[in-house]
């Protein structure tokens, strides 16, 4: 798994994050969506391409009364 490199990040001028803004504003909605999900998952140390699985041991099934 591959780690993120906090030394790649920097301070940005006000032009350098308008280009930053612009290239997202670029992309899809959908691409947008993939990239902060892969983020999310980065930074909580986990896989991007084999996130964990829901514990479904905490849940119950129960039948509704009427």
């Amino acid at each position: 798994m591959e780690r993120l490199d906090k030394s790649a990040f920097k301070k940005h001028s006000f032009k350098e994050a308008d280009r930053n803004r612009a290239y997202w504003m670029s992309k899809t909605p959908m691409e947008r969506l993939i990239a902060a999900h892969r983020l999310s998952l980065r930074a909580y140390g986990y896989d991007p391409d084999h996130p964990p699985r829901m514990d479904k041991n905490h849940f119950s099934r129960r039948t509704r009364e009427n």
